[in-house]
């Protein structure tokens, strides 16, 4: 009975490689090992207790391909965790404690371990490679998985795929992590940045949004950042990150990746042409232009054309097909910027239980996904998210809150920036709330997380007519032609006359931000 209740336990706790050695007889071929290796790593660690060290971060019991090397291990390993002694008598008292030294071959084959080697020199290297030989077992087993469920009818193909690329993902998640770094060479990395930040004085260490005030005050968005832009329906989202697309994509030259689950492409590129021409997207619509409208539309489309812009409709996207189009997206253009509209319309998962439950709990999992994902491409990620109706139900002000972020709070966790629109012209209110100001074609960008700074409100233009948001002094000494905002262009140069213009001449402080008045 005792003997049969080891062998249960040794099913339940090894890997089921059934499915692999099957393909000896199909292919040929002897299934990816390295004995010798494995051998000589368990050696070096016998004879030398800190080699353990160099490779127990990276290298798991599962890795080994014999079942006896995979318990002496994991003897290890345990011993490791511990913070026992590791030798060869300590080993094998631990065995023999766990009923498995006479099956791993008993004190004489722990004894010959520890010849096949003479120092624990080399031992990471040869760990590595005991690694990448299980990789490529995991590989096959998978493939050989993916090919019998393709070869049943009543597997549904797009949970197929799903499977197949969640399986993939997950071996690169669990075998290929980053390793740590000492302080010294973050620090040196870290300095480089700033030299170069330095030596590009005026220009931005992120991606800008082309809209100065906004990257004046976070420095454009930055490398592996979840930035969250969250508003009412009808507030202008959509317009706001297609203006952000645009001029990183023309003005700036970085290729943008355009995820849109809401709008079709076709609708965003007539926003697009709106934007660009400064013909009403309205008319551009309806097809409706005059002659001269016509000229202007092919004459200034010149840019857009040419803009590494990658726009992908596909409606109620899941994470894992957003992650497998950005990486071939990254690997095909470099995008250096993705772009989601909007995050409620994302799936967490195909016919599968990750990300399931309730609501709350798949936005959770869709949102650690986005800041995984901006993580992993090391570009910034940028999301829309719906805010909830408490905003409408409040008597008071109607300015968004953190809390206002709908179906959950993990939003704001995940973000490193979180960005609120708010209009009162929305509501119907002339002014804004406790200000003199005239909100017709006005906009406050509301900072309301920031990992890298403080918060503000930055006050903007927005354009409906043309669905784009600018600068507040965008437009004042020039014709309705989109002109943008150049990298070299200067952030210091303010036209005060614009003050009659906005009404903040009626303001009894001296409030600035970002160098406009606010």
């Amino acid at each position: 009975m005792a003997n049969e209740n080891i062998t249960a336990k040794r099913t339940e706790q090894r890997i089921n490689y059934n499915t692999i050695e099957s393909t000896l007889g199909v292919t040929g071929k002897l299934t990816p090992q390295a004995l010798d290796l494995e051998m000589a790593v368990l050696g070096a660690i016998l004879i030398n207790a800190d080699a353990v060290g160099q490779v127990v971060d990276f290298l798991s019991p599962r890795m080994f391909y014999k079942e006896a090397h995979f318990h002496i291990y994991k003897a290890i390993v345990e011993l490791f965790n511990k913070s026992e002694p590791i030798d060869l008598l300590t080993v094998t008292s631990h065995l023999r404690k766990v009923k498995y030294l006479e099956f791993v071959g008993g004190p004489s084959y722990l004894a010959s371990l520890t010849n096949r080697v003479a120092s624990s020199a080399n031992i990471e290297y040869h760990a590595r490679i005991v690694m990448e030989k299980f990789v490529l077992r995991e590989l096959i087993n998978n493939c050989n998985l993916i090919i019998k469920d393709a070869y049943e009818d009543s597997k549904d193909v797009l949970a197929l795929l799903d499977k197949a690329e969640t399986n993939l993902f997950g071996i690169i998640q669990e075998n290929f992590k980053r390793d740590s770094k000492e302080l010294n060479i973050v620090m040196k990395k870290a300095l480089e940045e700033l030299m170069a930040m330095k030596d590009a004085e005026g220009q931005f260490h992120g991606v800008p949004c082309g809209i100065r005030a906004i990257d004046e005050k976070i420095g454009g968005w930055q490398k592996s950042d979840l930035i969250i832009i969250a508003a009412r329906p009808g507030m202008g989202k959509t317009s706001f990150v297609l203006s952000i697309a645009r001029n990183a994509a023309i003005d700036y030259k970085r290729p943008v990746a355009f995820f849109s689950l809401e709008m079709s492409s076709s609708q965003l590129v007539h926003r697009l042409f709106s934007i660009e021409t400064g013909i009403p997207s309205e008319k551009i619509a309806k097809g409706r232009l005059s002659d001269d409208e016509w000229l202007i539309l092919t004459n200034k489309l010149g840019p857009l054309n040419n803009a590494n812009l990658i726009i992908d409709d596909t409606p109620a996207l899941s994470v894992f097909d957003l992650r497998a189009k950005c990486r071939r997206l990254k690997h095909q253009y470099d995008i250096q910027l993705i772009i989601v509209d909007y995050l409620q319309l994302m799936q967490a998962a195909v016919e599968t239980d990750k990300g399931k439950g309730n609501r709350e709990q798949e936005i959770s999992y869709i949102s650690r996904s986005l800041k995984a994902l901006a993580k992993d491409l090391n570009v910034p990620v940028v999301a829309l998210s719906q805010l909830s109706r408490e905003v409408e139900k409040r008597s008071a002000s109607k300015r968004p809150q953190l809390s206002d972020l709908r179906e959950s709070g993990s939003i704001e966790q995940d973000a490193d920036i979180v960005m609120f629109i708010y209009r009162p012209e929305y509501y119907g209110l002339a002014t804004f709330e406790d200000e003199d100001v005239p909100s017709q074609g006005l906009a406050d960008i509301m900072i309301q997380k920031n990992r890298h700074g403080a918060t503000d409100n930055i006050r903007i233009r927005f354009q409906s007519q043309y669905t784009r948001f600018t600068d507040l002094d965008f437009g004042m000494n020039q014709d309705s032609s989109f002109e943008g905002i150049t990298p070299n262009q200067s952030f210091d140069v303010y036209d005060s006359s614009m003050n009659d213009d906005i009404g903040s001449e009626n303001r009894s402080d001296n409030t600035f931000t970002n160098g406009i008045p606010y």
